[in-house]
């Protein structure tokens, strides 16, 4: 076996000019593969990791208010498809006035429930607890000039047993929250803040804040959730088992799907090419290396006569061939990281840092290559049978 092979090795680099063009034969047929593979993998990775990396395309809204208690809240924790979930107070119960010593103005601000574990605050490692702690978003705290460790006057105004009445509370500002986080006035805060405010605003009294009304007698439940699952692919799964529960959610599943989708077709119209280009090339080399074994029928006949087996002659086409694959391969690799670096230089200005538009990973390199060589072994297979029907007395009667 070891002597076929370089007998077959040496033949292969002695008529070079021949093994050249098999070798760029396979370098044109891989290398735009590969070019191909790359722009697909690259520009459909990009909006994948997008996708992924933002958490609000993981969140599901509730679109109506709704009445959900505590053990149904239970029953979403134990989903395994769910990252986060906080149940949330009436839309109306959920803001207050927010005034600081750096501004004249009072904000009107939007209260955000939070715990730890928030998807949009991941950034952030002390997340508000109790009463007295809010993380602002950027436009808030530009509005109210202020930064983390200050304190900012908030209050809340209901109208009780005929009478206006007006409550205030200290909030120290604990964070900035990202501008990805939350785009309007708004400020993150604990449920226990929030189911103050709506307590109050129903006329109840809070005792934890010495704020007077009357005693809560009903069970609690909340008009509203904050929602996230674990994956983008989780989100449509969540979205039809609450649809199933009457629960209407609005959600970023379009984008999820036009992802899913182009992916898909991509992939398609890849594997057709790169099976029709694969084909084109077997047959290609195959029909070579037969008329390569044809042409060389006499030396191939003489060593049967000096004693090589039917088998290790078979070796012969089928090492020349692995050997133009790999060459071939080398030559592609090297066509597909030129090619890449131009387009991504190319496409810089139109891509966030580090995001390249044509990449590919080390282990799609090692599977195009054991395909690269699956297929010129297929390649040889007819060539190699060829070459053991070659009986040992043609070496005799040709001169």
């Amino acid at each position: 076996m070891l002597k076929i092979s370089k007998l077959a090795a040496q033949d292969y680099f002695f008529e070079w000019q021949i093994s050249s063009c098999f070798v760029l034969a396979l370098a044109a047929v891989l290398g735009p593969i590969l070019i191909l593979f790359g722009l697909k993998f690259g520009i459909v990775g990009n909006m994948i990791d997008e996708l992924v990396n933002d958490p609000r395309n993981r969140e599901l809204r509730p679109i109506n208010s709704g009445q959900y208690d505590q053990q149904w809240f239970d029953k979403l924790e134990a989903r395994s498809d769910i990252e986060f979930v906080i149940p949330r107070t009436r839309i109306i119960a959920g803001s207050i006035q927010l005034k600081s010593k750096t501004s004249p103005r009072i904000q009107n601000v939007e209260l955000i429930p939070t715990k730890s574990g928030d998807p949009l605050l991941s950034s952030i490692a002390d997340i508000p607890s109790g009463f007295n702690r809010i993380i602002l978003s950027k436009s808030a705290a530009r509005k109210l000039a202020v930064k983390p460790g200050d304190v900012v006057d908030g209050s809340i105004a209901r109208r009780y047993k005929g009478r206006n009445e007006r409550v205030h509370i200290q909030l120290t500002i604990q964070a900035i929250a990202p501008a990805t986080a939350f785009a309007r006035d708004g400020a993150f805060s604990s449920l226990s803040l929030l189911e103050a405010l709506e307590n109050f605003l129903d006329g109840h009294g809070v005792p934890e804040l010495e704020w007077a009304g009357s005693e809560v007698t009903e069970p609690g439940y909340y008009a509203g959730f904050r929602l996230f699952g674990r994956t983008i692919y989780d989100v449509l799964i969540l979205k039809e088992w609450l649809n199933q529960q009457d629960v209407g959610v609005k959600t970023r599943a379009q984008d999820i799907e036009t992802v899913q989708r182009l992916d898909r077709n991509l992939s398609a119209v890849y594997w057709a090419i790169a099976f029709i280009g694969a084909a084109g090339f077997s047959l290609s080399l195959g029909a070579s290396m037969w008329a390569n074994v044809d042409r060389k029928r006499r030396e191939l006949s003489i060593l049967r006569l000096v004693g090589f087996s039917t088998g290790e002659i078979i070796i012969f086409p089928m090492v020349q061939s692995i050997i133009t694959a790999v060459f071939g391969w080398i030559l592609a690799v090297i066509l597909y990281n030129l090619t890449s670096v131009a387009i991504n230089k190319m496409m810089a200005l139109e891509l966030a840092p580090g995001q390249q538009i044509c990449h590919l990973l080390p282990i799609h390199f090692v599977v195009s290559l054991l395909f690269t060589c699956l297929a010129a072994t297929i390649a040889a297979c007819l060539s190699g049978f060829r070459a053991a029907r070659i009986e040992p007395a043609e070496g005799l009667k040709e001169r």
